[in-house]
């Protein structure tokens, strides 16, 4: 097997994905900004670049056949030419999208599913083999949360619609599964957690974890903008995160696709609560 390329190798998912592939001893190759600062285990090898330059991402890409691809930018202005990239090298390609994308709507429901959508359809114009990951709110995102518990034992944001949270190691295990199976390719799989959660239910979940009560404060969308802005997050961010909360509908959606593609259910929120409870303490 040629090494897979696996792209935001740092990232919440990324890392974890490397991860699963070396347990499967399959070869993976890290594609970061900034490898002196990666801190991946020394027996991966570690290259340099960025999905913006694709002369960066030719180089990453020579004797690769697979890629694992997490688009972390908010528009798909640089996303024709690293696939074009990618379609000279690899022959399968297995991105990380969104349950809340719909393939039938003309417009999807906010601009982060819109962002999905259409990278969803370029991949599909480059002509690569390719496996789609629709994957429901990670876990990971609670992280954000650390500070406002740690010293208010509040979370203090706007309301976001109800839904089944995904442990970020599920996404990466089903990610390895895709990457290294080939009878994946053409898939479209859904990944959620095994339970419909709210801000609040995952705020009372970490606050019965570590010991304190921890309370969800719903705050207006206005008002969220003006604090996410004096927080310095760019202003295009910020929209992109209000629109999923003004406009994303309540999920029901509970699938089974963990389980069946690792062999093991999928982590409930609790169990990530608890492993992360020392960022919240």
């Amino acid at each position: 097997m040629t090494e897979i390329l696996v792209t935001g190798a740092t990232g919440n998912v990324g890392r974890h994905v490397v991860a699963h592939l070396q347990t499967a001893d399959a070869p993976v190759r890290a594609f970061v900004r900034k490898p002196t600062a990666a801190q991946l285990p020394e027996q991966v090898r570690i290259v340099g670049g960025s999905l913006t330059e694709p002369d960066t991402l030719a180089a990453a890409l020579e004797g690769i056949d697979t890629v694992f691809l997490i688009w972390p930018f908010l528009t798909t202005e640089a996303a024709p030419a690293a696939l074009e990239a990618i379609a000279r090298h690899a022959r399968r390609l297995v991105y990380l999208s969104a349950t809340g994308v719909n393939p039938a709507a003309a417009r999807q429901t906010d601009a982060i599913n819109q962002l999905h959508a259409d990278m969803e359809r370029l991949i599909e114009d480059s002509g690569v083999p390719h496996t789609l990951l629709r994957s429901d709110t990670l876990a990971a995102n609670a992280r954000g949360w650390a500070e406002q518990i740690r010293t208010a034992h509040t979370v203090r944001g706007p309301e976001i619609a109800a839904t089944a949270v995904v442990h970020e190691q599920d996404v990466a295990a089903v990610a390895a599964r895709a990457l290294t199976d080939d009878r994946q390719t053409g898939a479209v799989h859904l990944l959620t957690g095994p339970e419909i959660l709210s801000r609040a239910d995952q705020a009372r979940t970490i606050g019965e974890e570590i010991g304190h009560p921890v309370t969800f404060e719903p705050v207006s969308v206005a008002a969220a903008r003006e604090q996410m802005l004096a927080d310095g997050r760019p202003p295009a961010l910020v929209e992109a995160l209000l629109s999923s909360a003004e406009n994303r509908p309540a999920s029901t959606v509970v699938t089974s696709t963990v389980a069946e593609l690792t062999g093991a259910p999928a982590r409930t929120f609790r169990s990530w609560a608890q492993e992360y409870a020392a960022i919240f303490r």
